[in-house]
């Protein structure tokens, strides 16, 4: 099975130490997400560094921003957070037929 195009960007921006902290800090920030600096301050990270990583997760379908006057808020695509999670755990213990009789996993 190969892995569709939004899943493997999804996959590759969360494969990053930072990213993963900036969007693990989002999902627990709830719906109303946080402004730049908050997620800067948390996490300890440079605003421009910080604007890197929040830019590959917004390219990567992972988390939606929102201009409020002259401030920024961020939060957690909640739905493309489950389709991703869909996605991985889809065929869970689904099972599959072992073909080579020499593989030690089929014994």
């Amino acid at each position: 099975m190969t892995m569709s195009t939004p899943h493997a960007r999804a996959l590759a921006a969360l494969g990053h130490d930072a990213r993963l902290a900036i969007f693990r800090l989002l999902v627990t920030a709830g719906p109303d997400g946080l402004r730049v600096g908050e997620i800067g301050a948390h996490l300890g990270l440079a605003a421009s560094t910080l604007a890197h990583h929040l830019s590959t997760l917004v390219d990567a379908g992972l988390v939606v921003q929102d201009k409020q006057g002259r401030e920024v808020f961020n939060r957690a695509d909640y739905p493309a957070m489950h389709r991703l999670v869909g996605f991985l755990t889809a065929e869970c213990c689904a099972g599959l037929a072992c073909v080579p009789a020499e593989d030690a996993a089929c014994a």
